[in-house]
């Protein structure tokens, strides 16, 4: 399976960092299957950060049955429970070497924080995420994870 995860480096080695804010899988690195969803994220970051030049690093992924997997197949209660508690748990962590599921985007975040404060319910929350095309995002959450992921090359990306 090829994986793609946009950088404003070339990633020859994934590593493990702590993340400065609270993501919805937890610490780790973070993949897509989707090239458009690297752009979208390496356009982002490289306008955060006034950048001229970004990468999107490409790997390919040799799943290994010794690792702890959990799979999200769709952004439903289980989804909304463990992305709820990696982005608002103090100290939350779990014990998965990787984790797939949906990306929460903008309009996820929306939604989310609507959840968050109270003004929705979480069937409202899962009813609202129905209606969006989400893509996916795979984490590779400890240093035995990485080791399924070859780096294969990058692509330059420009604004």
């Amino acid at each position: 399976m090829i994986l793609y995860h946009g950088s404003l480096q070339i990633v020859e080695q994934p590593q493990i960092l702590e993340a400065n804010r609270p993501l919805d899988f937890g610490t780790g690195f973070y993949t897509t299957t989707s090239l458009q969803q690297a752009l979208r994220w390496v356009k982002l970051r490289m306008e955060q950060n006034n950048a001229s030049v970004g990468f999107i690093n490409q790997y390919e992924y040799t799943p290994h049955k010794g690792l702890k997997t959990r799979r999200f197949q769709s952004a439903n209660e289980a989804w909304v429970d463990f992305v709820h508690a990696n982005r608002s748990v103090q100290d939350f962590n779990h014990d998965y070497d990787i984790v797939t599921g949906p990306v929460a985007n903008d309009n996820v975040y929306l939604s989310f924080n609507l959840y968050e404060s109270g003004f929705i319910t979480k069937q409202e929350l899962i009813r609202r995420l129905k209606t969006y095309r989400l893509v996916d995002q795979l984490l590779f959450h400890t240093e035995r994870s990485l080791e399924t992921l070859k780096y294969c090359g990058n692509k330059e990306v420009k604004l």
